[in-house]
């Protein structure tokens, strides 16, 4: 997952319970009557959802030195064994390395497939950075720890579990539900969902896409907060800022020197704060919250959805980064480099900005900002793409609108919801950041981002060291989307 932050939308309706589902502790685990089938069979659930969470921990698949398609081979040998035929599988992908796996739980045909999709691969992780090998799975004080335990091989993990599940079963859903675990999310030559999607589609095409690459469960100290439906997202763009200068002897400096000229420019990046902008999402979780909030800043909230925006509630809720990311587009200075010598005046400097866009808005056009902005011709500002290619221009695609939520989406996961996390809100949310659904709704699948693991405000640690999940929310998360896909494939 290339983000972190995220806005939620609006708060849904309770609707009544389609299911009944057991209560939740404070620490997130669901307990069953002992002795009962249910108990049973969730035990049995969590157990092998576990078994394939740590054997995802343990095969190292990041870019630089892992292997996505021993990660694909491992899930799909678990599915052969477990009576899915070789036609309903498929592996491959841009290169040997980055094998994506497909597969496909036959339904009655009532409806169009749900496909669920999924990374395997993790961000880079050194050893001497963590307390542990990132790449052995490690259960210690209530937490699983390993590369990929919050990004996100946990979901990984539930989705094959639950699919293994279903088929033990017999269970026969009402659509097909296709399952993509795919490569290069994080980064690299050959992103899955766009090889799958540009090479394979007839075999994830379907009627919506359920992206599994979040937390959806926010808690502060272990109190479960709010539950997160990430409906839309922000457009992702690098830019290089670059100078350069004949140079020369550094005993002769010059006022035209490549790294002031590029510090000035970043100065001025730095202060800028792009246009206030709410959309339909953002606009209605603003007044849904400001009632879930209260206090001042609910107060601000309110201010702030009015017409027109009161200036100052927009300004005070802005230094709160989780606010301020929504209302605007952002570009942060995330590289920076120049000169050549100690003893010679630099020749170039550059920079790389990171900016993550508002929908509705294009790199392009960003990219034109940043110019008028700097304000300097000899600071060269170029899109920089994800394979790393530099250019003068930046695409001009827009960033995808929301789509709606459709009920066979929102109504069984109220009803999940509540039963699970008593008196817990669904809230629809916009992520300041981006995953893999940048690629499903640019080509017209709507996509929603949604999981029933819980992470702590405090303890976000997807991409950084140590990063693990408490044992009980992997536990809760796994037992929720079991049911929640049984839920939405029942009719």
């Amino acid at each position: 997952m290339r983000h972190v932050a995220r806005v939620a939308l609006a708060a849904l309706l309770t609707l009544p319970a389609l299911l009944t589902l057991p209560g939740v502790d404070a620490a997130g685990a669901v307990p069953s009557p002992p002795g009962s089938a249910a108990s049973a069979d969730d035990a049995a659930a969590n157990q092998l959802a576990r078994d394939i969470f740590r054997q995802l921990i343990e095969i190292n698949t990041t870019d630089s030195s892992g292997s996505v398609t021993a990660a694909a081979e491992a899930m799909a040998e678990r599915l052969r064994a477990a009576g899915f035929p070789g036609e309903d599988l498929f592996l491959g992908g841009g290169n040997d390395r980055k094998h994506n796996l497909v597969v496909r739980l036959r339904g009655a045909g009532q409806h169009r497939p749900i496909l669920l999709i999924g990374h395997l691969d993790v961000v880079e992780a050194r050893r001497e950075d963590w307390t542990s090998d990132p790449f052995q799975f490690v259960e210690k004080d209530g937490f699983f720890y390993g590369r990929g335990t919050q990004d996100m091989k946990d979901g990984d993990a539930i989705m094959v579990a639950t699919l293994l599940r279903l088929k033990k079963e017999g269970y026969r859903p009402s659509r097909d539900i296709i399952l993509a675990l795919t490569a290069d999310e994080e980064g690299g030559c050959c992103n899955g969902v766009d090889w799958l999607l540009k090479n394979q589609r007839a075999l994830i095409d379907g009627e919506f896409v359920l992206n599994h690459d979040t937390a959806s469960v926010l808690s502060q100290g272990g109190k479960p907060q709010v539950f997160e439906l990430i409906a839309t997202e922000k457009l992702y763009g690098d830019y290089q800022l670059t100078v350069t200068n004949k140079g020369g002897h550094s005993s002769l400096p010059r006022p035209d020197n490549p790294i002031y000229q590029l510090a000035t420019a970043l100065l001025k990046v730095g202060a800028y704060q792009f246009p206030f902008e709410l959309n339909n999402v953002t606009r209605t979780y603003f007044e849904r919250m400001a009632d879930i909030l209260g206090g001042d800043t609910g107060a601000d909230m309110r201010a702030i959805v009015r017409t027109p925006a009161d200036a100052a509630a927009v300004e005070r809720l802005s230094r709160n980064p989780s606010y301020g990311s929504v209302m605007r587009t952002t570009c942060v200075a995330t590289r920076l480099e120049g000169g050549h010598a100690n003893n010679a005046l630099p020749q170039r400097a550059n920079a790389v900005i990171n900016c993550r866009i508002l929908p509705g808005h294009s790199r392009e056009e960003v990219r034109q900002e940043l110019i008028r902005l700097i304000a300097d011709p000899q600071v060269a500002v170029r899109y920089v793409a994800d394979n790393g290619q530099v250019s003068d221009t930046a695409p001009d695609r827009r960033g995808s609108p929301p789509p709606p939520l459709v009920p066979q989406v929102r109504e069984p996961l109220d009803a999940v919801v509540a039963a699970t996390w008593p008196g817990l809100k669904v809230v629809p949310v916009m992520s300041a950041g981006a995953t893999d659904a940048v690629y499903t709704s640019a080509v017209g699948l709507p996509t929603y981002a949604l999981a029933g693991v819980a992470v702590d405000r405090d303890d976000i640690r997807m991409h950084g060291r140590d990063e693990r999940l408490g044992v009980a929310s992997f536990y809760t998360g796994n037992l929720f989307f079991y049911r929640y896909l049984k839920a939405i494939t029942q009719r």
